[in-house]
């Protein structure tokens, strides 16, 4: 399985060293500078591993890990610290916001490799029958070897949940995007087409946020005990 990491550190050596050596070992990764840029990464490439540094400018690497695991879209995210600050009160700060291990500075890239391996063995990757891709030149919707045809109205909006996981779209901008404003149509029009498109794809990827709206999920990894 292709595992996707991602490194938020304020500095641009260790960002550049550790991203070209977990490269070399086939991971996909992702880098941001600051807690920040870091929250906005994740949330868009959702990654199986965050390597999070501690003292960062804009957002530490604290109040980064807090946000990071109150967000719904990652709560299955596997977080490790790297610090160059090693007392046992500020490890003990790290895995109190929800870390779950934490690497030393200097890094030793081959600990710090081994640490990664054991870590993502814990994750039990998505059956790749439960993947929806969009095929958005061919206007089809691939669910793992199936192909799925859908009418346009269906296409439109499953296009538009799936372009952000994890996002609520409201009703209003479901109608003004797919139907567009000029166009009237019932209170229950989303509705439909969202059962049809449970009916078709699964019920697991589209949630209702009731009185508000729709959003697209992806197939969750599950950790598996330690």
């Amino acid at each position: 399985m292709g595992y996707r990491i991602l490194l938020i550190d304020d500095e641009d050596d260790i960002l550049e060293f550790v991203k070209y050596n977990l490269s070399r070992d086939g991971y996909e990764v992702f880098t941001a500078s600051n807690g920040a840029e870091g929250l906005e990464a994740a949330l868009r490439v959702k990654p199986h591993l965050i390597l999070l540094d501690m003292m960062m400018p804009v957002l530490d690497g604290i109040e980064t890990c807090k946000a990071l695991r109150r967000s719904p879209a990652l709560k299955n995210v596997m977080i490790v610290f790297l610090s160059a600050v090693g007392s046992e009160d500020t490890q003990l700060q790290g895995y109190n916001a929800g870390a779950d291990d934490y690497i030393n500075k200097p890094i030793k890239m081959n600990i710090l490799r081994s640490r990664v391996q054991a870590i993502l063995k814990r994750i039990t990757p998505v059956e790749e029958s439960d993947k929806i891709e969009i095929d958005r030149e061919h206007y089809i919707v691939r669910k793992g070897d199936e192909t799925i045809v859908l009418p346009r109205k269906e296409f439109a909006l499953l296009e538009l949940l799936h372009s952000q996981p994890g996002k609520l779209f409201t009703r209003e901008e479901i109608y003004s995007t797919v139907w567009g404003n000029k166009v009237v149509v019932g209170d229950r029009t989303i509705d439909v087409h969202i059962r049809k498109l449970r009916q078709k794809i699964g019920e697991e990827h589209i949630v209702t946020v009731k009185g508000v709206g729709y959003k697209y999920e992806e197939a969750q990894e599950e950790e598996q005990p330690a």
